[in-house]
């Protein structure tokens, strides 16, 4: 439990380092994946000497979630610059409802009747944070910021997606998708902004400590525990980002949401929380074999990067 939750506040800070660093949003996810490669490399060689080498299909879709990933990047780092480290984080989780969704189509995985019900809501927490009704919305473009976290939860759906399709070990495909992530945002990074590849200081300290810190350390902690904890860690995990972040960034950064878009990052934080609980399935029909029984089942829970 306390791995985890480690885990979740390494990556809380991934939106305030990425404001600290004061570079483009191509930039910071740029050098966020390639400062991470090395000791991505090394993880996944010890995976390797341990388990072989990963087939040639895990290999393929971790190739083709890198460059969903690099997507995901390049939108959530716009949206950090459009609306705010703490709103654009809270906007990457709606990434939940739709996994959700689209594992139900995909995989057969039938999502439970409370997150039908929570996902209106969630919405309606998002258009709260848009400022759309409200002269007071904290960032640049609240309205831009909002459709750049929504494109953001649609490219990191997607990559969990092809993930989830491919091998079950964690570091080899992770090592995969960096890779192929680095090169897609370096060929993308004009159509974004443009990236600027010469190093200064402290900002390529701050994209280190990204790299090293939630993109490494974070997210390893991260892909540990979740196999090996109950689904309510899972939903501790998506309450204490979020929340963690908003307040890492009024205080670290002197962002000051409207009440309004705290109201919706409030809406958006509980409506992810209850409605991606555990659910209880109905009892199945019996088997070939005559036996009767019942199993739990879990909405996918993940959080953003």
């Amino acid at each position: 439990m306390i791995v985890a939750i480690v885990g979740a506040l390494v990556i809380s800070t991934s939106a305030p380092l990425v404001r600290l660093a004061g570079v483009s949003p191509a930039t910071s996810a740029l050098f966020r994946c390639a400062y991470a490669i090395p000791p991505m490399l090394a993880l996944a060689w010890l995976e390797r000497r341990r388990h072989g080498p990963l087939p040639r299909r895990a290999v393929l879709l971790a190739w083709a979630a890198g460059l969903t990933f690099a997507f995901d990047l390049l939108f959530w780092h716009h949206a950090i610059a459009y609306v705010g480290a703490g709103l654009a984080t809270v906007l990457g989780n709606l990434q939940v409802f739709l996994v959700a969704f689209a594992a139900w189509a995909v995989f057969g995985e039938r999502p439970s009747g409370r997150l039908v019900v929570a996902t209106p809501v969630v919405f309606g927490g998002v258009v709260l944070i848009s400022g759309v009704f409200d002269s007071a919305a904290y960032g640049d473009d609240p309205v831009m910021g909002v459709l750049a976290g929504v494109a953001t939860s649609v490219s990191y759906a997607a990559f969990l997606l092809l993930m989830k399709g491919g091998s079950d070990r964690a570091a080899g495909p992770l090592a995969h998708a960096t890779v192929v992530a680095t090169v897609a945002i370096a060929a993308l990074s004009p159509a974004f902004g443009g990236a600027d590849l010469a190093p200064s200081w402290p900002a390529h300290g701050w994209l280190l400590l990204l790299a090293l810190g939630p993109q490494v350390l974070g997210w390893s902690l991260i892909t540990f525990t979740l196999p090996r904890q109950p689904a309510a860690l899972t939903a501790l995990l998506l309450l204490v980002q979020p929340l963690t972040t908003v307040a890492l960034s009024a205080l670290a950064l002197g962002e000051r949401p409207s009440p309004w878009q705290l109201a919706g990052c409030g809406v958006v934080v509980l409506g992810v929380l209850w409605g991606s609980g555990s659910r209880r399935t109905a009892q199945p029909e019996a088997g070939a074999d005559g036996t009767d029984g019942e199993q739990d089942a879990q909405v996918p829970n993940t959080s953003t990067v």
